[in-house]
């Protein structure tokens, strides 16, 4: 049995905001015994403890994270000569240090959010190698020619459902994506744009009408985590009217806005680009079916990877370095294109800005999530910089000095003084992200909660408090200190099973068989792999 005493405990998910103990015991947290003596006890006297962080939007596997690593060696220490007796998967931004830089701020669950069902058991593999840290899939759908042609042949809400349900099982993931629906089927027909009420040629269907049946199609098989949908027209000056027309137009159910500081542009002022953040935030405030993560940008050299296809075509002209990669593949493809965000661009700075906006003025915490969209706005690296910049207005208006003052002139960041404080923070990244995926053990410190726990020095410098944690458990077992790793562990993967007709799997098989001329189970996550791919959790849905 461990303590952890004396420390400030802070557990948004039962109003708790206290100096109280906290007692381990097999990997659980545990109701203080009468009594009784730990084994093991930390004197954490004016230390804040939260629960573990849930990143709920972050890409660290997948075919275009790899794409880019080869894309651009120059950044990752796989470019420098291989040391001889360092295995292959310790060189570089590799899984092995994806785990260990999330545990080092005290992150314990990180989810995938975009990973086509063909190429699960690849992502998986990748995830299974990834230590101190339980992770999830999005399983990408929306513009696959079996999903496309069943809503052709108006086979029914019933067959959609099936095939979702079919797909979700068959690459384990957690819930469904939608990106750019039916977006990356028209690139293939030569389209270079295409919104919410274009028709996909040969199909005749619309971007609405799939994301409305993929949205029904996941509430009616209960999947908690509501459809995670990445919009039309990213990017795009003016393109805020997409994202309020859809806020409107799927209010029926919950649904999940990804990155939506990517959709908060307006049209104003001489260059014809401004920050409409202000009118987006008006808009999820009254939306009460809708959550958000942010996506915020940060300034300094990243890469974009994403499966809008039509989108990265568009963003390649300002790729930097002057290199990509666009990936027509089947269903959803993809691209990788280097992004250098730099202060002195008035295009980045309002990025930058409406980012913030978002975050200030979203009211409720419970429905805005805390991500950069890793690696498109920013490294996750950057969290703790983008944590004390929540939390401290003067830091903002100190950057904000540094920034072009006609960019900043078509924001409303300089009248925002809200600051986050430290229980709004434990919000937006620990018990919010649980509730939203459906993850009734973490997320909080209640009994019987898993031993997720992360233990901060009280630093005024909010940054350097994030960026390094004093102590991190995991499962209970003590991971970190003081910001190094101190022991790896195994995490677990979290995936859904939804019932469905198996008469949808049938036809999948003949489906394979008659288009690829290969069986379907050719790329189908097996339930026997866990000698390689580690310890499955399954995620009870909603009756």
């Amino acid at each position: 049995m461990i303590r952890l005493r004396g420390g400030r405990v802070i557990d948004p998910a039962h109003g708790r905001d206290e100096i109280a103990d906290v007692w381990i015991e097999d990997g659980r947290i545990v109701t203080p015994p009468a009594g009784g003596q730990p084994a093991e006890s930390f004197d954490i006297s004016g230390k804040i403890v939260m629960a573990g962080a849930i990143d709920i939007h972050s890409h660290i596997a997948g075919a275009n994270v790899n794409t880019a690593r080869l894309l651009l060696p120059e950044f990752h220490r796989a470019h420098l000569p291989r040391p001889g007796a360092t295995p292959l998967t310790e060189l570089g931004w590799s899984t092995i240090e994806t785990g260990r830089l999330y545990a080092a701020m005290g992150f314990t669950t990180v989810v995938e959010p975009a990973v086509a069902p063909h190429t699960a058991l690849h992502a998986h593999l990748e995830l299974a190698d990834t230590p101190l840290i339980d992770k999830a899939i999005l399983a990408v759908l929306g513009n696959e020619d079996f999903l496309l042609a069943l809503m052709r042949e108006k086979e029914g809400l019933g067959a959609v459902r099936d095939y979702v349900s079919s797909m979700l099982s068959s690459s384990r993931a957690l819930g469904v994506k939608v990106i750019n629906a039916g977006a990356a089927m028209a690139f293939k027909h030569n389209l270079r744009s295409f919104g919410l009420d274009d028709v996909v040629p040969t199909y005749g269907v619309t971007s609405r009408e799939i994301v409305s049946a993929l949205q029904q199609a996941v509430h009616e098989l209960g999947v908690p985590h509501p459809l995670h949908l990445h919009c039309n027209n990213l990017g795009l000056a003016g393109n805020v009217e997409t994202a309020l027309e859809t806020i409107e137009a799927f209010d029926g159910l919950p649904i999940h806005l990804a990155h939506l500081q990517f959709y908060s542009y307006g049209t104003q002022g001489k260059r014809g680009f401004s920050s409409a953040a202000a009118r987006l935030a008006e808009a999820v405030n009254a939306a009460k079916n809708v959550t958000i993560d942010v996506g915020q940008v940060m300034f300094g050299q990243t890469v974009t990877v994403s499966s809008d296809v039509l989108r990265q075509f568009a963003a390649t002209k300002f790729a930097h370095p002057r290199k990509s990669v666009i990936i027509d593949g089947d269903g959803n493809g993809g691209g990788v294109v280097p992004m250098a965000y730099r202060q002195s661009s008035f295009t980045n700075a309002v990025q930058w800005a409406a980012g913030l906006e978002l975050f200030l003025l979203v009211e409720n915490p419970w429905r805005v999530f805390f991500t950069t969209d890793h690696p498109n706005g920013a490294p996750f690296t950057s969290y703790p910089e983008l944590f004390a910049l929540l939390m401290d207005r003067n830091l903002r208006a100190a950057w904000t000095d540094r920034l072009p003052k006609p960019a900043l002139a078509m924001t409303t960041l300089p009248s925002l003084g809200r600051e986050y404080t430290l229980f709004e923070i434990a919000t937006m990244t620990r018990a919010a992200p649980a509730k939203l995926l459906g993850l009734k053990d973490r997320g909080h410190l209640a009994q019987g909660a898993l031993a997720d726990i992360a233990v901060y020095h009280d630093r005024q410098d909010r940054a350097e408090m994030f960026r390094a944690a004093h102590l991190v458990f995991k499962n209970g077992k003590l991971v970190v200190r003081d910001g190094k790793v101190t022991r790896e562990i195994k995490g677990k993967t979290l995936h859904v099973t939804p019932s469905h007709d198996a008469a949808i799997d049938r036809k999948l098989d003949r489906y394979y068989e008659h288009l690829y001329g290969v069986p379907r189970r050719s790329f189908v996550v097996p339930h026997e792999a866990r000698c390689f791919l580690g310890e499955f959790e399954q995620v009870p849905c909603v009756a």
